[in-house]
């Protein structure tokens, strides 16, 4: 894109801003100036660039199949770490092999910003950002490195489940469902009755933007200050429909761990409120949480096609997210 036609924030898409705006420095960069400019061209445009990618993509940690890398702040600039140094940031290029593969970075920022700025879901602070070229990519800050570089505890919920490719094949992290998934918060998580409640508005979140990579890897927990655990703060939203013909939910078991059908279902095959109904149920969450929790979810919130429209997606990809969400909307509200 002509990153020289910037209107919004790209950090917090609010108006009247060409970089990043002083909420955003504050909340993602402490306070520093940072550029909403990468000083690196892509890998596949630069051989020099390149080098430095694959050296530093083989140094990092992070699972997953999108390619991820690790940033530093040093001062005011943002640079790929060196050897040895401990990264605070993830930057995500745009992956491979998906319809509208150039919108991932905007889809994502999107989406992480509606489920905070609409909903009130806590996550993983994050911009998108740009290569000298004007290609966009997604940063998102690590919530679990400490401000002096020491590492929060953090385990994942494939962890939790004792769940890996060598025990349970390719497809490990699919293989189960969120009912089961609540069972491991109640089981590794001392204020779980909060924490469930959090789960289930997350679902409800995923549900609603039909986030379809809501498997075991991409919820964890996270160590607390009184050493205790509690949920991270939620991060890989997307809109999934937008790149992949994709299920209701990531995880194959869907929300229940048996055969549970609500009318909805019965009728046209679709989840429907009955569904999270029952969901709520057997989180052991009361109707009047229930109805509280879900109430927001429900309700048309304008702010989501305010944000739909500031985001950096192409115009027809932003026509295709707000009919996403309207549809789910609907069906959310089917008995």
């Amino acid at each position: 894109m002509n990153i020289s036609e910037i209107k919004y924030c790209p950090g917090t898409l609010a108006k009247g801003f060409n970089t990043y705006s002083k909420t955003c420095l504050n909340k993602v960069f402490n306070g520093r100036k940072v550029s909403h400019i990468l000083p690196y061209n892509p890998p596949q445009v630069s051989e020099e660039d390149a080098k430095k990618f694959l050296e530093n993509r083989n140094r990092i940690s992070i699972s997953g199949v999108q390619e991820k890398l690790s940033l530093i702040l040093d001062k005011n600039k943002l640079r790929l770490t060196d050897e040895g140094e401990q990264g605070n940031y993830i930057l995500k290029p745009i992956p491979r092999d998906l319809k509208k593969v150039d919108q991932v970075p905007a889809n994502e920022h999107l989406t992480m910003q509606i489920a905070r700025q609409v909903y009130g879901i806590p996550i993983a602070e994050n911009v998108l950002i740009f290569f000298k070229n004007g290609e966009p990519a997604y940063i998102t800050k690590r919530f679990d490195i400490k401000e002096d570089g020491i590492k929060w505890g953090k385990e994942d919920f494939a962890t939790l489940a004792g769940k890996t490719s060598e025990n349970e094949g390719v497809n490990f992290k699919y293989e189960y469902s969120y009912e089961a998934l609540a069972e491991l918060i109640v089981k590794y998580v001392p204020a779980h009755i909060v924490e469930l409640e959090k789960l289930f508005s997350l679902i409800v979140f995923n549900y609603l933007f039909s986030n379809g990579d809501a498997h075991l890897k991409n919820f964890s927990v996270l160590e607390t200050q009184s050493g205790d655990y509690a949920l991270s703060p939620a991060y890989d939203l997307v809109n999934t429909r937008i790149h992949v013909d994709d299920t209701d939910f990531a995880l194959d078991g869907g929300l229940f761990k048996d055969n549970f059908e609500s009318e909805a279902m019965k009728k046209n095959g679709r989840v429907g409120l009955d569904d999270f109904h029952e969901f709520a149920k057997r989180l052991d969450i009361t109707v009047k949480r229930r109805d509280r929790l879900l109430e927001p979810f429900l309700a048309k919130q304008t702010d989501v096609e305010t944000f739909i429209q500031r985001s950096f997606l192409k115009n027809q990809t932003k026509r295709a997210y707000l009919l996403h969400y309207q549809a789910r909307r609907n069906q959310l509200n089917t008995h």
